[in-house]
């Protein structure tokens, strides 16, 4: 990030306003002080880039206030203005932690050249900083994706071969199946590596915010709009931008990221100047693309542009044979970051956790051990640590499964029909399953249609037509 916000320190007016004067025609957001408590006290209660500090000023002294910042405010760069160039002053600065130092009466572009070599030694620091995050986050990834499973192997066959191209990738799957991580192995094990990965998700931004979030703005778009923003975009440039629950992007948005991955370029809002982005776009979803297409929900020529290669997460009931090697990994990291005293789990725990159908998959499996682990008086996990299972088994050994009280249901009904004479029995069944599945579903969200579509697994346009051909009646509190 640039130096954007300057606080100046000196006790004489004139430099102030000088100062004041020729920064702030650079751009620059520039606070003046008259004396060294005065500059502590703003620089305590305001982020500031960089401070300019005379080296006398009444009260704390520069070199005084230089000490302060450097235990309360490392990471601000400091320049102090000394009147007498004497070694015994630039050592002092210097070894004081300033960046530089300038001698009085100093022609402005001296400043202005320290000013430009902080801006680049900041850009420098910067990336070092994100180049260490990103080969942390890199290892992290290589051992988060976690399972030897063959749906589990599938997804690595097809990750090997995407993540080395440029190719648009589609990944989907239930809540808590990885997609983040998906996306992120993608970027790691491709050319792009060193280059910006960054998260959105589509669905934790209101609308009127997204596309600010997204393309950026130009100073004076809008009110309140008091400086330029850049984009995700424009901070992705050269790396990859993650779009995360995508199904949920407006339309009017959804016409607009089809032009960036068709031309390669952005308008910030307010802008009229078109600006090349050279973005590799790693999308995800939990719900059904097809059908929100279908429904007029999701532009179909962005859906195609989107699944170039699509990559589906089985979810955790599927893969259940990876439970033992998620476990493991999950009390070894609280282990490792929380200090938890388990070391492991007992053969009846591993058979209760493979009983249970882990509706939130991976992230609920985590969030169970963790709860279990921290809780736990035991160093092995007992059933007995896992109170919120109970009752929520997949095959709990009795025939009252969701699947058995359906066939025993319509096996009875069946058996006082006359099958012969029954017709469109299949829309009939239908329809009396969808009215009380709705019904319950509605009752929970309180008439939330929008929260009881994303529960259901389907678009509001088609719940809508469901209430209606179902004559369901919503409640009215």
């Amino acid at each position: 990030m640039s130096i954007k916000s300057i606080l100046v320190a000196d006790d004489e007016e004139s430099i102030r306003w000088v100062l004041s004067k020729a920064l702030t025609k650079q751009g620059y957001t520039v606070d003046l002080a008259s004396d060294g408590t005065e500059a502590l006290n703003m620089a305590l209660n305001k982020e500031y880039d960089l401070a300019v500090l005379d080296i006398k000023m009444p009260g704390i002294t520069g070199l005084e206030l230089l000490g302060r910042l450097q235990e309360e405010r490392p990471e601000l760069l400091v320049v102090i203005m000394t009147a007498e160039s004497t070694m015994k002053n630039a050592v002092e600065a210097m070894k004081g932690g300033a960046y530089d130092y300038i001698t009085k009466p100093f022609d402005l572009d001296a400043l202005d050249a320290i000013i430009l070599k902080a801006n680049k030694a900041t850009a420098v620091t910067e990336e070092v900083h994100r180049l260490k995050q990103e080969l942390k986050e890199h290892f992290m990834v290589e051992r988060t994706i976690i399972g030897k499973s063959l749906p589990m192997q599938e997804v690595y066959k097809v990750l090997g071969k995407v993540a080395p191209s440029e190719a648009t990738v589609l990944v989907t799957g239930e809540s808590g199946t990885g997609k983040e991580l998906v996306a992120r192995a993608i970027h790691f094990n491709s050319p792009r590596l060193g280059k910006p990965f960054l998260a959105l998700n589509c669905a934790a931004i209101p609308r009127e915010l997204l596309e600010s979030e997204l393309f950026g703005f130009e100073k004076g778009a809008f009110t309140g709009a008091t400086e330029r923003k850049i984009g995700k975009f424009e901070q992705a440039n050269g790396g990859t931008l993650f779009l995360d629950e995508i199904g949920d992007m407006p339309l009017e948005l959804q016409a607009k990221l089809l032009r960036v991955l068709q031309e390669k370029e952005i308008s910030r809002t307010g802008g009229s100047t078109p600006i090349q982005v050279d973005v590799r776009i790693v999308a995800a979803t939990n719900q059904d693309l097809k059908e929100r297409v279908r429904a007029k929900d999701f532009r179909e020529d962005l859906y195609y542009r989107l699944n170039v290669v699509p990559i589906a997460l089985p979810p955790l009931r599927e893969r259940i044979d990876d439970l033992p090697l998620l476990v493991e990994f999950f009390i070894q990291k609280l282990s490792e970051e929380q200090g938890a005293t388990t070391r492991g789990y007992t053969k009846e725990t591993l058979d209760r956790l493979k009983a249970y159908h882990w509706p939130g998959n991976v992230r609920e499996l985590e969030n169970s051990i963790q709860r279990a682990a921290l809780l736990s008086p035991h160093l092995m996990l007992q059933p007995d640590d896992f109170p919120l299972l109970e009752g929520e088994d997949r095959d709990n050994g009795n025939d009252d499964s969701l699947e058995k009280l359906i066939a025993n249901k319509l096996h009875s009904s069946l058996a006082k029909m006359d099958v012969q004479e029954l017709d469109n029995l299949y829309e009939m069944v239908l329809h009396q399953m969808e009215r009380p599945l709705i019904n319950i579903v509605m009752e929970k969200t309180r008439g939330n249609q929008v929260r009881a579509a994303e529960i259901l697994g389907i678009n509001r346009n088609t719940l809508r037509k469901k209430i209606q051909t179902l004559s369901i009646t919503l409640r009215k509190d």
